[in-house]
């Protein structure tokens, strides 16, 4: 394997944005496009060109053409262009983030946020040789030792949603090569950038032609990915009528299929939380990233006479964020992604005036100066909501925070655990008791005590409950490992034991 870094692929920042397969950008066989947005102005910054079927064989001819030779190389040496590519992913750390803030709006300092996320799961990546030691037994039957190993799939894919353009694609793909698989990315078509710039690095750091492949493209190339016999995992994050559709028809094929869906996160905020903390957390996690975030929070439960103290409060801030373009340095919050995302969310603040709840702060229509035709929202904030609501029940993605009032603990706690999704919690509180019980019995899979956005680590796992995740793997962390691989379990004994002749009772320790 070269140790000598490629030179870099040139491109202008004008050029339409492509496939990369086999280590180099390749053109689109569909003859269909569709523009790319800066969403602080409007305009049209880029032509994406869309993929189809023909286009996800060959990037999966490519993949396991490519899968024997790196599944067959030594972890260490995997490990070692893990390393590389971590250290051009810090090298570029700032310029990832801008093409993030251009194409999806978030702020930049968010966008920095999000690169340093990905970059925690490459560093977890680079310790494979560890992760992927297996367990020995010693004289497991009278002369038989047993062993197990885990061993790669082969042309694994993912699916990953606008959000997170960066680092939802780190949360897969550097487990799933660095473990010996082939990987095809399929990136959101709303903000593909970073896409093409991880696979320029995955090639700058000595990575094999064909192991890392982005397709660009639409449901075309969703259901193509889906439907090859050749691809043998795939992992999806996205709403969940797609997380489960995936999943069900994935499973059917035989694949292995891990599909994290939507959310409606809960903050509860008990009477004897600090109120400082528990304002600053609620703006920060309904607001940032303009909520669209899968654990952004966007139902305050609030216990009590706590929500008298709150809600003026809340509205306050909300109304006073500084909603700017997001490369700002001083922006809380940007635009959203497209218009249509913007118009949906707009609508959902209507339907929630029409069932009854109190709108203390309206954010439709808010307007910043010099980008008039920009993708902005403001901050939206209601009060008075009832479960039965559709602004309670469904998953709006977008800065609108709605405030549920429930009498005590054991109202929040039965509120929290009736709804159907599971993904993230929060509860704010200065009671030990209350905080342990809570994390007890909530049905939630990420549950934070006075952390409003419970996100874990690299090393320990992502995923939620219920209808937030489709199938019994986390992301990334051990369990991630896992995913991509298979355990193999070796039973040996050599030949001067197996004199005697043929046996025919079950092996035992005796």
């Amino acid at each position: 394997m070269s140790t000598a870094s490629p030179a870099p692929i040139a491109y202008s920042d004008s050029a339409d944005l492509t496939h990369f397969i086999a280590g180099q950008r390749v053109a689109a066989t569909s003859g269909r496009s569709q523009a790319v947005y800066n969403p602080a102005t409007g305009a049209v910054a880029r032509q994406l060109q869309l993929g189809s079927a023909a286009d996800v064989d060959t990037a999966v001819a490519a993949a396991q053409a490519a899968f024997p030779a790196w599944a067959d190389a030594p972890p260490l040496r995997r490990a070692r262009v893990m390393f590389k590519f971590l250290e051009l992913l810090n090298q570029n750390r700032d310029r990832l983030a801008a093409m993030i803030t251009a194409e999806h709006g978030k702020v930049f300092t968010d966008a920095q946020g999000e690169v340093s996320r990905g970059i925690d799961v490459v560093e977890f990546a680079c310790g494979v040789p560890q992760l992927l030691k297996g367990d020995y037994t010693e004289q497991v039957s009278t002369g038989i030792d047993n062993w197990t190993l885990r061993q790669p799939l082969g042309v694994v894919a993912g699916i990953t949603p606008f959000n997170f353009p960066f680092m939802v694609p780190m949360w897969m793909a550097p487990l799933a090569i660095a473990t010996g698989n082939a990987f095809i990315l399929k990136p959101s078509e709303r903000d593909p950038s970073p896409s093409l710039l991880m696979a320029e690095l995955w090639r700058q750091a000595g990575l094999p032609d064909g192991i890392f492949n982005v397709i660009q493209g639409d449901k075309q190339v969703v259901e193509a990915l889906v439907h090859h016999p050749d691809v043998k995992a795939l992992s999806f994050v996205g709403s969940t009528p797609i997380a489960q559709s995936l999943y069900e028809t994935g499973a059917r094929q035989g694949k292995r299929v891990q599909a994290l869906g939507g959310a409606k996160n809960h903050m509860v905020v008990m009477p004897d939380a600090d109120l400082d903390q528990s304002v600053d957390a609620l703006i920060g996690a309904a607001y940032g990233s303009a909520g669209e975030r899968c654990m952004a929070i966007s139902v305050a439960v609030l216990v009590g006479e706590v929500a008298d103290r709150i809600v003026p409060r809340l509205a306050e801030r909300a109304r006073s964020l500084k909603i700017r373009n997001g490369m700002d340095l001083e922006a809380e919050m940007g635009p959203i992604v497209t218009r249509e995302a913007r118009d949906r969310i707009e609508g959902y603040i209507a339907l929630g005036v029409e069932e009854g709840a109190t709108l203390v702060v309206d954010g439709r229509g808010h307007q910043v100066p010099g980008h008039p035709d920009g993708f902005f929202t403001g901050g939206s904030l209601f009060d008075h909501v009832q479960p039965h609501m559709r602004i309670y029940k469904e998953e709006i993605f977008g800065p609108v925070l709605v405030c549920v009032r429930v009498r005590d603990f054991a109202e929040a706690l039965a509120l929290v655990n009736a709804h159907e999704f599971g993904n993230g919690v929060a509860c704010f509180t200065s009671d030990g008791n209350v905080a342990r019980e809570f994390s007890r019995r909530v049905q939630v899979g990420m549950v934070g005590i006075n952390v409003p956005i419970p996100v874990p680590m690299a090393w320990q796992g992502f995923g939620g409950w219920k209808k937030s995740l489709f199938g019994d793997m986390h992301a990334y962390g051990e369990e991630g490992v896992r995913f991509y691989t298979k355990q193999k379990s070796v039973m040996q004994r050599w030949p001067a034991s197996i004199g005697k002749g043929a046996e025919f009772t079950m092996p035992t320790s005796a």
